[in-house]
């Protein structure tokens, strides 16, 4: 290459663009889980299986869901070395708001007349499988830098 000719730009995405990529596909995975969940359950249990299925899509998109935006809104620190350690805190609060409504929420539905809890145990785990091979799937392919822009010596 001669000095005159510029180099191909590489426009690398940003962490919040893979998270939001992230979430889209989530998502996508969530109501896929709901509706194969609800077709199958719809025939095997009826109205109280349809109900079991998208219960379990909607909890693991949920569930899902407060990971991505915990990250999200700590990533407005992460660029501060003073304030990373409420980088973290605000990850592992999320992870632990995450666990506590996964506890609740089970615990809470486990007795309920009107759910049929195998449907939504499969549909809940389905779905939080689903999430995670999405997620690093779009983390893999992200190409986000190790590094920031650097100009390398001649």
């Amino acid at each position: 290459m001669s000095d005159s000719t510029p180099a191909p730009a590489f426009v690398s995405p940003t962490p919040n663009s893979v998270l939001r990529r992230a979430l889209v596909w989530g998502v996508a995975v969530a109501a896929t889980v709901a509706v194969v969940g609800a077709i199958i359950s719809g025939l095997i249990f009826g109205p109280i299986g349809v109900w079991s299925a998208i219960l379990g899509g909607v909890l693991a998109l949920l569930l899902m869901g407060i990971t991505i935006i915990t990250i999200l809104v700590a990533n407005r620190y992460a660029s501060s070395p003073d304030l990373i350690g409420l980088y973290f805190g605000i990850v592992m609060g999320g992870w632990m708001v995450k666990f506590v409504t996964f506890l609740v929420l089970v615990y809470a539905l486990r007795t309920q007349p009107w759910l049929e809890p195998v449907t939504l145990a499969f549909c809940l785990i389905a779905g939080v499988l689903g999430s995670l091979i999405v997620d690093v799937v779009v983390f893999v392919r992200g190409r986000i830098p190790y590094v920031g822009e650097a100009e390398l010596r001649r």
